[in-house]
């Protein structure tokens, strides 16, 4: 994949007829469509029928999937909801960040997978980047650290995501069970405290002192928001030596 073939302001259409679709229209089918059935539905065939449109035909504006999955992604990106300046306050600002990733993937539950596997950054993705380097700009990084930072703060926000969303799969998995069945599971807050009756019953033995430590402090708000505004805070207070 070439990003400049890609990213580059596209040529000026040559004389005859107008093409019937474009490519954002194509790209906003795939996003549609991946959002409804999965990154596994978006196929070139599944896109051309969504469309009204040849498959062959679908490649004059897309030469190919992994084309289209970085249009995707970049389309999405433009959703980031940024402030027209840093606030001065490097870690809110990135927490901030943080939080509009967390929400855009949510909105978007492909967007994790196919993060993996991004080849380039299109117009979209930059000035989140952009953003982020603003915000960094007072704290005196170099600019290689600053855009390991950036990068460090999109593999959390990605993974934790990811593992919200496979939990949130599993308890729909369970709900759906429990009605084919006609038998009661238990809640999430009911699996929480049982686990939590478990740890500490094993720790109690000895075996585990530092666990039981752990375990006897006081625990947190175990809703998903707070454990994610938790992991955040301790990953944004160790990314620099900021004061």
């Amino acid at each position: 994949m070439d990003p400049e073939a890609l990213w580059s302001p596209a040529p000026r259409p040559r004389l005859g007829r107008p093409p019937t679709h474009s490519r954002a229209a194509v790209t906003a089918e795939a996003v549609a469509l991946a959002d409804a059935e999965g990154l596994a539905a978006v196929t070139m065939r599944a896109i051309a029928g969504r469309i009204g449109a040849g498959t062959m035909s679908l490649y004059s504006y897309v030469p190919n999937k992994e084309t289209l999955l970085e249009l995707m992604i970049d389309k999405v990106s433009g959703d980031h909801r940024l402030p027209p300046a840093p606030s001065g306050d490097w870690r809110a600002d990135l927490r901030n960040v943080a939080h509009e990733q967390r929400a855009l993937m949510h909105r978007h539950p492909w967007l994790p997978q196919a993060l993996t596997v991004r080849q380039t950054l299109g117009p979209n993705t930059l000035a989140v980047v952009e953003h982020v380097l603003a915000v960094l700009a007072p704290v005196g990084l170099d600019a290689q650290a600053a855009l390991e930072t950036f990068s460090l703060l999109t593999g959390f926000v990605t993974s934790h995501v990811s593992y919200e969303l496979a939990q949130a799969q599993v308890q729909a998995q369970a709900r759906a069970e429990e009605q084919a069945t006609g038998a009661a599971g238990r809640t999430p807050g009911e699996l929480f405290d049982a686990q939590a009756r478990y740890l500490r019953s094993v720790a109690a033995g000895g075996a585990y002192p530092f666990l039981a430590q752990a375990l006897a402090a006081p625990s947190g708000d175990p809703s998903p928001q707070a454990v994610f505004d938790r992991l955040l805070d301790r990953m944004i207070n160790g990314l620099t030596t900021a004061p």
